[in-house]
């Protein structure tokens, strides 16, 4: 057919998959062009703590930090093993080997990485685990963009790293925190005496790709164009339908259609059929499955759809979305219990692994944070920064607080002698250093974000100071896991294990490598970046 515009590639979704793909046709001297449906690009990556899990990377390699190919794929077989065709052995390995080829790349085009050199991988104890595999950018002056920056789909600037954040939580109460802090606030003060934006975490990585993609690169980007059909022609995907200037518009791809446009983790409707749950997401409100559903009509297997990168988060306030818990919950001083007053998991586990105890527990169930007044008065927790925001929320029944126990489970509708029972074995295993129940603190990924003046455990603190406070967890999610199935270099595949000619998908877009689990800091963005450069590579090797 003829198409209204023709390129190479043409990339769904300006998130990090849809980025990297981009980048990597560039790289080839390919044209490329990337369509984002909503107003706002960056997908759910700018949102994010912007962390990559890679595994023996060159950063590594450079600090003279121990990792190996055999050691990474070890531990993926440890912790992810097979369940399914998304995690077979050759995409772990393809995976594995192709880190170096993304990092490298990204780095020839301008992007600045720093290593989280003291993240740990999230069960650094099994075969193959360390600590320091992830990578993130370097804050970046976001004034450099221009007008794009108007368009981020991003709350702030920030000059914050992911390597910052376990300290800033501690940043009065210990002396590594508050050297951290300092730091921080020299960091953002160097950046506005020199009339810099200095933006980290997952708003620099979107703005480092914008800048290496379509500034430098010459990628264009059109925003407000959503996807409305795949163009197949016989057996091959040819090119899209999109919807733009309120008018349809086809373009052409010669080598292929990266499907990166995310999940379906705003999509209701979806989250009923495949979780159970109408979900409590804290990932890109353009989220919706279209791009899946597109893909399957083509006849794409997916794999995963019932399963999500979960976590507990703070119910949300009307009009504010939930916030995700990741370190407050292994800060001493608190425990989270369910709807009768009692423990059921390692609040300081990694937070999938909590999402599924969650769930498996009890998913239509009520969940508190309960902690004593140290938990506030020692701690910068996230979630507590916006006093209109946290107003709010104790007007809806989130928080509450009470001078005791008692009085505090009168307050959330939980018995109080089961909430005191389950306090005071808590207490008992606090003073003991060792959690006889679920293990908290066992852990270095525990320890990770716990306190270490606090003993004989940095994840264990009585809870015995009064006012006590109390804070409603839901079931969340950064996204979603299931999707289309592709080979190891992204390519989607027939159920019968064909390939679809000129399709391939990336990110939560794909069903993960990572399977049912969270390796390690950046497991989402990590393959995310190295399938969309792998596509790129194949693309180019089509004639």
């Amino acid at each position: 057919m003829t198409f209204d515009h023709t390129y190479d590639v043409v990339v769904v979704g300006s998130g990090a998959a849809g980025f990297a793909t981009a980048l990597g046709a560039a790289d080839e001297g390919l044209s490329v062009l990337i369509v984002e449906g909503s107003a706002k690009w960056g997908g759910s990556t700018a949102m994010s703590g912007g962390g990559m899990w890679l595994p023996d990377n060159p950063l590594m390699r450079r600090a003279g930090a121990g990792d190996s190919r055999a050691e990474a794929l070890t531990y993926l077989e440890a912790t992810v093993g097979e369940t399914g065709r998304s995690t077979s052995r050759e995409r772990k390995e393809a995976f594995v080997d192709g880190v170096t080829d993304f990092v490298t790349t990204a780095e020839k085009h301008g992007m600045v990485f720093a290593r989280s050199a003291d993240y740990p991988d999230y069960y650094p104890e099994l075969p193959g685990g360390k600590i320091g595999r992830a990578i993130e950018v370097e804050p970046v002056n976001s004034r450099t963009i221009g007008d794009w920056w108007k368009t981020i789909n991003a709350p702030a600037a920030m000059p914050v790293k992911t390597d910052d954040v376990w300290l800033l939580g501690r940043a009065w109460s210990t002396p590594a925190g508050f050297g951290r802090g300092a730091k921080f606030v020299f960091r953002a003060l160097g950046g506005v005496v020199r009339g810099q934006r200095l933006t980290g975490i997952g708003a620099g990585l979107a703005t480092s790709f914008l800048r290496a993609v379509v500034l430098r690169g010459r990628v264009p980007l059109w925003l407000d164009a959503p996807l409305e059909e795949l163009i197949v022609e016989g057996d091959r995907v040819t090119g899209i339908r999109i919807t733009r200037d309120g008018r349809s518009v086809t373009v052409g791809a010669g080598r292929g259609v990266m499907l990166a446009g995310g999940g379906f983790d705003h999509n209701t409707e979806w989250r009923r059929r495949y979780h159970g749950i109408d979900g409590s997401p804290s990932g890109n409100p353009a989220n919706l499955g279209r791009p899946i559903e597109l893909a399957q009509k083509a006849g794409a297997a997916v794999e995963l759809m019932d399963d999500a990168w979960w976590g507990g988060s703070l119910a949300g306030a009307p009009g504010h979305g939930p916030a995700f818990l990741v370190g407050e919950r292994s800060l001493p001083y608190s425990i989270i219990v369910d709807a009768h007053g009692e423990r059921f998991a390692n609040e300081s586990e990694s937070y999938v692994d909590l999402g599924h105890h969650m769930l498996e527990h009890d998913k239509d169930g009520v969940y508190w944070m309960v902690a004593d007044a140290r938990h506030a008065r020692r701690y910068l927790r996230t979630f507590a920064l916006d006093p209109k925001n946290n107003k709010a929320m104790r007007e809806a029944g989130i928080t509450a607080k009470a001078g005791t126990l008692d009085e505090l489970a009168g307050r959330i509708g939980v018995d109080a002698a089961r909430l005191r029972a389950t306090v005071e074995r808590f207490n008992g295993f606090a003073r003991s250093g060792v959690d006889g129940d679920f293990g908290r603190g066992n852990s270095a990924y525990d320890r990770y974000y716990g306190d270490p003046t606090v003993h004989p455990n940095a994840c264990l603190g009585p809870l015995e100071k009064g006012p006590f406070a109390a804070y409603r967890i839901v079931i969340g999610d950064l996204g979603t896991k299931g999707g289309v199935v592709t080979d190891p270099d992204g390519r989607a595949l027939r159920e019968d294990g064909t390939v679809i000619d000129g399709l391939y998908s990336a990110g939560n877009n794909s069903a993960s490598v990572m399977g049912r689990t969270y390796p390690g800091p950046g497991s989402t963005i990590g393959p995310a970046v190295v399938f969309g450069l792998r596509a790129a590579r194949q693309m180019a090797r089509r004639s």
